[in-house]
């Protein structure tokens, strides 16, 4: 190593630090436990596709450590200087290419005088692209795969048919054409259905429809193949003729039945078995395949044997064993690709197929100039990105800026008031949310739309500041890329954990809140319910006849007026009952005393939830976000505080911008009511104060007022004994004795 390598420490990750190229060579040798990342897909970074494509050697669609290093080394073998690659210049000066970029100083020179450039000391990588693209539109592609616009007509036609006749091959410009190996299959293709045409008069012993009558045997073929196996059957055992005719029984109970009879007759032989061997067409019997033997004979049979009242076993082994070797042979021509120019092969002249040969290997002989200019636009990348791709997987210092952007971060979200910076690529939502639900990051997944139908995409958005109450699915907002375009966003889902410290101690109250809530509007719904029914039942009895009621047994309890002012004394009795016990218990607090309690409980149940938050907020790690996304991470990326910070800002006002506290509400409610629109306001919210207010002074005074209601005899002395302290309450006179 010609330098010390300097190690900084990024939120509390030690990286390796990485200003300048040369630097780079060495750090790219350090073990690779001492790497950020060792792995990362390719889909979801902000720099050039064809670089991502050169470096990943083995097109897995992931960069391993062997292959950066291997880029590396390319490029520090390439250059002399590393000026370009320090500047993350897109410019190749061709001074600064050392003896192994001979070759591709050369093809430089040959393409900057091909653009008629007026600098020849140096090339840029547009002016690579814009004469490889020129070149590929000439039809030179150094792959030997020739398109037919580019070849005169003669050749042309001819390219055109055998491109038909075979797969598609496509040149480095997406061209269809012609190659080589098409060319050699050709003529090897040819010779063969030449020498397989030669046979066609051997073969075709029936003239021009020898295919049609041999198709036509192969269809006919099971039904006549059956019925000489019955013949054969006949002549060995002659009483087996009773075997092919129909019980009685059979045909007298398929009779009436269109289906049942014909499965029936189905069964029958096409005619009479002979011992002999012959079939006669006088005696078909008018069977399901009645018409097809019947067309058979006159088509097929007749012509081709010349006997008008039968067909001997022997002839219809002659008639199959023709039809065989017809259908091989054209199964045969069917299988060849030249099927299509079968009457052409004899016309193509030889000198065609040779100048089409020749434009293939002219364009062949160009691979390697061809090649050389992959490899400059391949250098010019690794100078322009090898730098800030290794920054960002080595080690991660782009994360930690607020002026620079990371490779992987997609762009900022504007969402309920903050801007969250950090946004990565998610393909796979529910693998991406298994893995981060484990850690304690709050983290929202935003579909990303493009408001004129372009591509949507899906990111994960940590938020790091703030609360996370507002964050729900179905919020709304707008992303901005890493380019500045605009896109709609969409919540659809979070992963829930506290945002800060204050959220996580406020947590637990939110939450017995909730909880509460859901309770009283479940108990409300459920009476709102029980009332709809009894209501509903009322009714249906009010409308229905009244039946008479059986007498009620003796000593037996009645539900009537008594009953229920007994039921409603003993609920009031109950209710008086606690709220005494309640006071009694609380007289002696004082309104501090209530004040203090609260605050205590509150404290029991804020410093444990503060104390968990706490701890979940030091374990925040953005490389489960990463991971999720398919990097694979060495080290953990502490979410700090002031990364936080970093991450999830809510902006400031502008410089110099002022704040009119005035509620212009107001002014628009009291122009409302001069003009008489507004409603009378309630007087609830008054009363509900008013009455809290004479709730606090009553509860100073009690102690004086419970006193003298005792000794104006207003309540009971049981009572008073309760609501007043021991000592306190004043003497009841005894009550005067009944007359």
């Amino acid at each position: 190593m010609t330098r010390p390598l300097v190690y900084r420490r990024y939120g509390g990750s030690l990286q390796v630090s990485i200003p300048s190229f040369e630097v780079l060579v060495d750090a790219v040798k350090i073990p690779e436990t001492q790497w950020l990342a060792t792995a990362c897909p390719l889909e979801g970074l902000q720099c050039d596709p064809r670089f991502l494509a050169f470096v990943d050697t083995d097109g897995n669609k992931r960069i391993r450590v062997h292959e950066l290093r291997a880029a590396v080394e390319y490029t520090a073998k390439m250059l002399k200087s590393y000026q370009g690659a320090d500047t993350a210049s897109d410019m190749l000066a061709l001074d600064v290419l050392s003896e192994a970029g001979t070759k591709l100083r050369d093809v430089a020179g040959i393409l900057l005088e091909t653009l008629k450039a007026g600098d020849r000391t140096r090339i840029t990588l547009e002016q690579v692209r814009t004469s490889e693209k020129a070149l590929r539109e000439a039809g030179q592609n150094g792959d030997g795969i020739v398109a037919p616009a580019f070849l005169p007509e003669p050749s042309r036609t001819l390219a055109v048919k055998l491109m038909a006749c075979f797969p598609e091959v496509k040149n480095r410009a997406g061209q269809a054409g012609v190659d080589l190996p098409m060319l050699q299959r050709f003529r090897e293709e040819r010779s063969a259905l030449l020498t397989h045409l030669a046979q066609k008069g051997f073969v075709l012993v029936w003239g021009e429809r020898s295919v049609e009558h041999a198709r036509r045997i192969q269809e006919i073929r099971p039904l006549l193949d059956t019925y000489y196996l019955q013949c054969r059957l006949v002549a060995a055992q002659p009483e087996a003729v009773s075997s092919f005719k129909l019980e009685p029984g059979r045909v007298q109970g398929a009779l009436g039945d269109t289906q049942a009879l014909a499965r029936v007759v189905s069964e029958l032989p096409v005619a009479p078995p002979e011992p002999g061997g012959a079939l006669r067409w006088s005696r078909l019997y008018r069977g399901q395949a009645f018409e097809r033997l019947e067309a058979f004979r006159k088509d097929v049979a007749v012509p081709l044997t010349g006997d008008l009242a039968t067909l001997a076993d022997s002839a219809w082994r002659e008639l199959i064993t023709k039809a065989d070797t017809i259908l091989a042979w054209q199964a045969r021509l069917e299988a060849s690709p030249l099927r299509g120019l079968v009457d052409a092969l004899a016309g193509i002249p030889e000198s065609e197929l040779e100048a089409l040969e020749a434009a293939c290997r002219a364009d062949l002989a160009l691979k390697d100039k061809l090649d050389a200019v992959d490899e400059l636009e391949r250098l010019i990348l690794y100078q322009r990105w090898l730098l800030t791709f290794a920054n960002n997987f080595i080690s991660m210092p782009d994360l930690y800026q607020t002026k620079r952007r990371a490779l992987m971060e997609k762009g900022t979200l504007i969402l309920g008031g903050q801007r969250y910076r950090l946004s990565v690529l998610v393909t796979n939502r529910a693998a991406h949310a298994a893995l981060t639900s484990q850690g304690t990051t709050c983290t929202l997944y935003v579909q990303v739309v493009a408001k004129e139908g372009g591509e949507s995409y899906e990111v994960a958005v940590p938020a790091t500041r703030g609360r996370s109450d507002g964050l729900a699915v179905g919020k709304r907002g707008v992303f901005y890329d890493v380019e500045g375009r605009e896109y709609d966003a969409v919540v659809t889902q979070v992963i829930r954990q506290p945002v800060s410290l204050w959220e996580a101690m406020t947590m637990p109250f939110g939450r017995i809140g909730h909880f509460i809530s859901s309770k009283i509007e479940g108990m409300a719904a459920a009476g709102e319910k029980s009332l709809d029914d009894s209501l509903e039942k009322g009714y249906a009895q009010g409308t229905q006849a009244a039946p008479v009621a059986p007498a009620p047994a003796p000593g037996a309890p009645t539900a009537g007026p008594g009953g229920f002012i007994a039921a409603t004394g003993i609920a009031f009795a109950a209710v008086g009952s606690s709220l005494a016990f309640i006071v009694s218990q609380v007289r002696s607090l004082t309104v501090f005393d209530v004040i203090s309690a609260a605050m205590i409980v509150a404290a029991a149940v804020m410093l444990p939830s503060g104390l968990l938050g706490w701890l979940k907020l030091r374990k925040r790690n953005l490389a489960l976000l990463l991971e999720g996304s398919g990097w694979a991470l060495n080290d953990r990326l502490m979410l700090t505080r002031n990364l936080a910070a970093i991450i999830t800002r809510r902006p400031r006002l502008p410089k110099n911008a002022k704040v009119d506290r005035t509620d212009v509400l107001q002014s628009v409610l009291a122009t409302a009511r001069e003009d008489d629109e507004a409603e009378p306001r309630s007087p609830g919210m008054w009363l509900l104060i008013g009455l809290v207010i004479v709730f606090v002074v009553l509860w100073q005074f009690r102690e004086p007022l419970v006193r003298e209601a005792c000794r104006r005899q207003w309540m009971a002395g049981a009572t008073c004994d309760s609501l007043m302290t021991p000592g306190s309450s004043p003497s009841v006179p005894p009550a005067p004795p009944a007359p």
